[in-house]
């Protein structure tokens, strides 16, 4: 039986493209500030207005901070948006 040739990674475990994840989150949440997407901006989520009241910097689950870069609170309640989904009120 021959040795296993090992490669400094752990099974089951992602390797990390060079792209790290809180570089590509960073440069979301920096277009958005560059966009005028900044805390207490006033926004319109579809046509409920709402205020941004931080950014998502999550880098793993269902609505990550690249997709979905501003947090912002609504009558309904608190949620994550994308830029296509909000505009400047």
């Amino acid at each position: 039986m021959a040795a296993k040739e090992r490669n400094g990674r752990r099974p089951g475990k992602l390797s990390q493209d060079s792209e790290q994840p809180g570089r590509v989150i960073g440069s979301a949440v920096n277009v958005a500030i560059n966009r005028g997407f900044v805390v207490g901006r006033e926004v319109l989520v579809g046509c409920i207005p709402g205020i941004v009241v931080g950014y998502n910097i999550a880098s793993f689950g269902r609505f990550v901070g690249s997709a979905y870069p501003l947090v912002v609170r609504t009558a309904l309640g608190v949620t994550k948006c994308g830029m296509d989904e909000v505009s400047l009120a």
